[in-house]
């Protein structure tokens, strides 16, 4: 899960953070770029996020303010595969995690951002009061599932 605040009853542990990254179509005019810009993404059909994912969808929200942009989404993707349908559909532009990339279609691709890009933090949460044994001990073996998991994106980094 991503991390909310408002929620003091949860206790989150953090596995990863990932940067966001473009997706469009391999046959989009910026499919030839090898990052795109966020002024790209101006007189295009944007594709946001549902309220499904407020911690996402608000962070692209401030990345185009912070870079003067008012978006306004065309649709908006209520999870992956719907975003992947509407990015191959409409020919528009996309901002989600880099996981998204484990859901690519033929028809769409993955871009990094020219500018710095910005980052989500996928998270474990639980009820702070929990105090399951079997809560405990898969606590304990997540720093080395999130490990082997690094190793591997250390491996095959992101474009």
């Amino acid at each position: 899960m991503r991390p909310e605040d408002g929620h003091p009853d949860l206790v989150y542990k953090l596995l990863i953070t990932e940067r966001l990254m473009v997706f469009l179509t391999s046959d989009h005019p910026h499919a030839s770029h090898d990052t795109i810009q966020p002024s790209d993404f101006v007189g295009e059909t944007f594709i946001g996020l549902a309220d499904q994912a407020p911690v996402v969808r608000t962070l692209i929200e401030h990345y185009f303010r912070r870079w003067g942009i008012n978006l306004q989404p065309a649709h908006r993707a209520e999870y992956i595969s719907m975003l992947m349908s509407l990015v191959a559909s409409t020919g528009g532009l996309a901002l989600a995690p880099v996981n998204t990339r484990n859901f690519l279609t033929r028809s769409v691709i993955s871009r990094p951002l020219a500018e710095e890009a910005p980052s989500v933090d996928l998270v474990l949460g639980h009820q702070r009061v929990n105090t399951s044994p079997v809560l405990k001990l898969f606590l304990s073996r997540t720093d080395e599932l999130v490990a082997r998991v690094s190793k591997r994106l250390d491996a095959h980094p992101v474009d």
